[in-house]
C-alpha cells in the first residue's frame, strides 16, 4: 500500500527534524571539542551519528512505500549554551520535542488506518524513550556534581566510552526489516 500524500508530507517533516537534530549534536559536539571536553564531544558526535541514521531509516520506509521523497531545507542549530548542565537540558528539550513528533506521527497513521506504518514508529516510540532516558540520566549527573570541575571531568571521560554507533543497515537487519538502498 502506498503512503498517503498527507502521510508522506508528515514523514518528510520528521526526515528533516531528524536531520536537524543530527545537526544539533555535531554543532555541540564542535563546541565542546573546543572546550577541551572530548569526551562530551564523542557522545554529541556519536548521537549525531544516530540521529543521521534514524532519518536514513525514515528515507528507506517512505520510499519502499513509494512515497516521494522530499528533502527540506534544514534549520540552522542554536550556539549550544555555556554551561555543560544548559547544553544537556538543550538537548532533553529537543528528544521531548522529537518524541512529540514521532507520537504526532503515529497518531496520524492510525487515523489514516496506515498500520504498516505502525512497526516502524513504535520503533521510534520505544527509541525515543531511551534517548530521553539516557539524556535525563547524564543530566541528572551532571546536575549531582554541579560546578566541580573534577566531576565534570569525570564525565567527561565516562561519555568518552561510548560505543559508536550502528549503521543503519545493521539496524535494519536486526529489527527485521529491509532497506530501500
Amino acid at each position: 500500500m502506498q503512503l498517503s500524500e498527507s502521510l508522506t508530507r508528515a514523514y518528510n517533516a520528521q526526515i528533516k527534524l531528524e536531520f536537524e537534530s543530527s545537526f544539533v549534536y555535531l554543532q555541540m559536539g564542535g563546541d565542546f571539542e573546543l572546550r577541551s571536553l572530548p569526551g562530551f564531544s564523542h557522545w554529541m558526535r556519536l548521537q549525531s551519528s544516530e540521529e543521521y541514521t534514524h532519518a536514513m531509516k525514515f528515507i528507506n520506509f517512505v520510499l519502499e512505500r513509494g512515497g516521494r521523497l522530499e528533502l527540506l531545507a534544514l534549520d540552522k542549530p542554536a550556539p549550544t549554551p555555556a554551561t555543560v548542565v544548559e547544553a544537556f537540558e538543550a538537548a532533553l528539550r529537543h528528544e521531548q520535542r522529537v518524541t512529540k513528533a514521532i507520537h504526532d506521527l503515529y497518531a496520524q497513521a492510525l487515523e489514516e488506518r496506515d498500520y504498516a506504518s505502525l512497526p516502524l514508529l513504535q520503533w521510534f516510540v520505544n527509541e525515543q524513550t531511551e534517548e530521553e532516558a539516557t539524556v535525563s540520566t547524564i543530566l541528572d549527573r551532571l546536575r549531582m556534581v554541579g560546578e566541580d570541575r573534577t566531576g565534570i571531568l569525570f564525565l567527561d571521560r565516562e561519555l568518552g566510552q561510548r560505543a559508536g554507533a550502528r549503521g543503519a543497515a545493521a539496524a535494519a537487519e536486526e529489527d527485521g526489516e529491509g532497506g530501500a538502498g
